[in-house]
């Protein structure tokens, strides 16, 4: 195995902001794992919504706009638990090759191709929030090497998937089979899923569809094709809904003023899911269609480890398979986000690091 040097190459977020927040540095000091750790040579690291989002400092309620807009420098707590320290290294997406450990580690081993989990146990009046992810509360993987928790590492050495397709996937398919669990979506559902050409929806078409459900996917005419076939059964335009009371759950990545039809076309019973609002968070809908038809909301942030883990099972099997429309090599991240914020491409963008 190489040496493992001192100081490594990797990006800064600086502050909240724009682009000019994201600083390349080449003498960042590579980290040394502590108890229950282990130090990941990167191989590819996934853009994302939460990427942006937290740059832009999205998450502040003080905001009330759409995600495709900077929040500006005067954002003080942007982050999703909150205030965030900066400098901070980003990426959720991390696949690695563990080179080193920590004390008390057990079940990962140099050498082993990892991903990153994104569990976190669910909020409750014995256990508040308190948010340890990857790229956010601590360094992640927009830099050569990251230290992360080994109890959040998956071994999928043996995936039948490229080091790109594998970084392509823990917060989008992670994501995606969060919501599919917390929703119960089933092969007796006819789901909607919005937002279905970006990474988490046409994550959630591909794990919906193998599930055995009817799926049917929002999104635009140029993604189509692309959305078909990952699994879709129906396309439908953005904001189309396919009329009232006509699904039995919808997937929810987009929010914003079709927020209400979409409660409407559930049935009686039926159950909503959502871990995004890219059209804006602020939204209106009448609690009688709630109340009247019994529904079921739930918000999808935190997940069981179970709900990773059958993941990582699909991926060693090569049951799931994400679309990686292009990569950039690290140093051209702004680029990288730049499509990402513009839509540019299904599916999703990689950043190699090396």
């Amino acid at each position: 195995m190489a040496m493992i040097p001192t100081q490594m190459s990797g990006v800064y977020l600086t502050r909240h902001g724009g682009p000019d927040a994201l600083e390349w540095r080449e003498d960042i000091p590579v980290p040394t794992p502590g108890p229950g750790q282990a130090l990941v040579r990167v191989l590819a690291a996934g853009v994302n919504n939460t990427d942006i989002n937290t740059r832009t400092g999205w998450y502040s309620k003080t905001v009330t706009g759409a995600t495709d807009g900077d929040s500006g420098d005067d954002v003080e707590s942007g982050g999703y638990a909150g205030a965030l320290n900066f400098p901070l290294i980003q990426g959720g997406d991390l696949c690695g090759e563990v080179v080193a450990t920590g004390a008390d580690v057990t079940g990962i081993d140099t050498g082993m191709r990892v991903i990153c989990g994104i569990n976190q146990p669910r909020p409750t009046s014995e256990n508040p929030v308190a948010f340890e992810v990857i790229g956010s509360e601590y360094d992640g993987a927009f830099a050569e090497y990251c230290c992360a928790p080994a109890d959040q590492l998956y071994d999928v050495s043996a995936a039948p998937l490229s080091d790109v397709e594998l970084g392509a996937m823990p917060c989008a398919f992670g994501t995606a089979m969060a919501l599919l669990d917390r929703a119960s979506v089933g092969k007796d559902d006819t789901v909607l899923i919005t937002g279905a050409s970006g990474g988490v929806g046409l994550a959630a078409v591909q794990l919906a569809a193998l599930r055995g459900a009817r799926v049917l996917a929002q999104t635009s005419a140029a993604k189509a094709d692309v959305v078909r076939e990952a699994g879709a059964d129906e396309i439908l335009g953005r904001g189309e809904t396919p009329g009232v009371q006509s699904i039995t759950a919808a997937i929810d990545l987009v929010g914003g003023p079709d927020w209400g039809a979409l409660l409407e076309a559930l049935r009686p019973g039926g159950r909503y899911a959502t871990a995004g609002a890219i059209a804006g968070p602020m939204v209106e809908a009448d609690l009688r269609t709630i109340y009247l038809n019994d529904l079921t909301i739930f918000g999808v942030t935190f997940q069981p480890p179970e709900s990773f883990a059958g993941l990582v099972d699909l991926i060693n099997r090569g049951k799931v398979r994400p679309l990686v429309s292009k990569t950039y090599p690290l140093k051209d991240i702004g680029a990288a986000q730049e499509d990402f914020a513009a839509k540019t491409y299904p599916g999703k963008l990689v950043l190699l690091p090396g």
